[in-house]
């Protein structure tokens, strides 16, 4: 072997140890125990951080690839940690890693941390804090999602039944324990609160550890009841269980018979005994009222307009009469201009109208004693007369014939003549 062959490279060197690694039986399944540091690196779906000793005097880097579905809390910087997997060496870069299995807090149990976990973040976003709906006095339907074998729905209707017989309690089965609990009690309470039919709704399950109750530590269940608009009672577990679901409701009953009892806050005999109070008070306050109004009645009908009645009208009639006689004189008053001013209208007219007369008046005068002047009948006075023959005026002298009876017509009166002679008289 040449001196130059003695050198190994690099990939060499690591790709031998690499299978030195994975043929060891004692690295392919490592128990360790550390702190978690460098928690930050968390690439999609894997998380990649590194465990050291307590002291700080060695670190290991650490995998685990879909950590979500093998660990249930979330860890943190700093935590203790119990953890397995096997050492495997990166060919790329010559470094190792332990490819993590399984991880577990140290001192104290992974469920119980991943739910101090969740709850203080549910907690912090003020889920817990959110206003708490109020439960009906008098339901009508009541709906119950828990296993339809269990004795959770037997308590509940029972009770039910014997507070409250007219409310319906209706149940909508549900898995309880297990992987599928959370996503069938999430659909249940989204139908029913979709559906807007029912007043109340409990959640419930019988007593258990953790584990059997873990379904109700789910954070998308929390949230679902959280935004739930219909009530909501948690009945969960025993009196001293506590579960995420119980913070989110709007009450929480610590058995199955105390959720029916919250569900029906009266009973028939607590309605029937108060509707009894209430009427009889009802009737107490009526006669009071009555008596109240009796009493203003009988003093109203003792007060002196009632014994007097012409009082109440006395000073009215007397106050009319003064208007009615101011309305009347007021009206002569009117009366009595409209004439004057009527009077004096008609006085203005005649005047204008004689004084519009007078100049036709003077005129026609005037003609008329013209006309006077040369009238046949005032000329007949002066000595003359109208001579007719036959009616008709005779003119000239070859107007009559000798023998013709003519009348001759005076002022004062007729004469009737013949003619004897006529002669006509020469132009001088």
């Amino acid at each position: 072997m040449s001196e130059s062959q003695k050198y190994l490279t690099i990939s060499a060197l690591t790709a031998y140890l690499k299978r030195k690694f994975d043929a060891d039986p004692y690295l392919e399944k490592v128990y360790i125990t550390g702190e978690v540091s460098n928690i930050g690196r968390r690439r999609g779906r894997h998380l990649y951080f590194s465990i050291k000793d307590p002291n700080g005097n060695a670190v290991i880097s650490a995998t685990m690839f879909s950590y979500a579905n093998r660990i249930k809390f979330q860890p943190e910087e700093g935590m203790k940690i119990n953890a397995i997997g096997r050492i495997q060496i990166y060919e790329p870069n010559g470094s190792y890693a332990i490819i993590l299995e399984q991880m577990t807090p140290d001192g104290i149990g992974e469920l119980f941390l991943a739910y101090e976990q969740l709850k203080r973040k549910l907690q912090a976003e003020g889920l817990f804090d959110l206003p708490k709906k109020r439960l009906p006095l008098f339901p009508k339907k009541i709906a119950v999602v828990t296993s339809p074998t269990g004795a959770v729905i037997e308590d509940i209707a029972r009770t039910a039944q014997r507070r409250f017989p007219s409310a319906q309690v209706v149940l909508f089965p549900a898995v309880v324990q297990g992987e599928k609990a959370a996503p069938t009690i999430i659909k249940q309470i989204k139908r029913i609160d979709a559906s807007g039919d029912y007043d109340t709704l409990i959640v419930g399950r019988g007593g258990g550890s953790i584990e059997d109750l873990w379904a109700f530590n789910d954070e998308v269940l929390a949230r679902t009841i959280a935004s739930a608009t219909i009530p909501v009672i948690s009945s969960v577990g025993h009196e001293t269980d506590n579960t995420l679901v119980d913070f989110v409701s709007d009450h929480r009953a610590a058995t199955p018979t105390a959720a029916a009892e919250l569900a029906t806050p009266v009973t028939l005999e607590q309605l029937v005994t108060r509707f009894n109070e209430l009427q009889l008070r009802l009737n107490m306050r009526m006669k009071q009222m009555i008596d109240v109004r009796r009493q203003r009645v009988e003093r109203i009908a003792e007060h002196i307009i009632f014994q007097q009645p012409d009082r109440l009208y006395s000073g009215y009639t007397q106050r009319l009469d003064q208007l009615s006689y101011m309305l009347l004189q007021t009206m002569q008053q009117r009366i009595q201009n409209t004439q004057h001013q009527f009077m004096t209208l008609i006085q203005r007219q005649l005047q204008l109208r004689a004084h519009l007369l007078q100049q036709p008046r003077d005129t026609v005068n005037l003609l008329t004693a013209k006309l006077d002047l040369v009238s046949p009948l005032k000329i007949l006075t002066r000595g003359y007369a109208i001579v007719e023959n036959q009616g008709d005026v005779v003119r000239k002298i070859s107007d009559i014939n000798v023998d013709d009876d003519i009348s001759v017509r005076f002022s004062d009166g007729m004469a009737t003549a013949k003619i004897v002679e006529k002669r006509a008289l020469k132009n001088e």
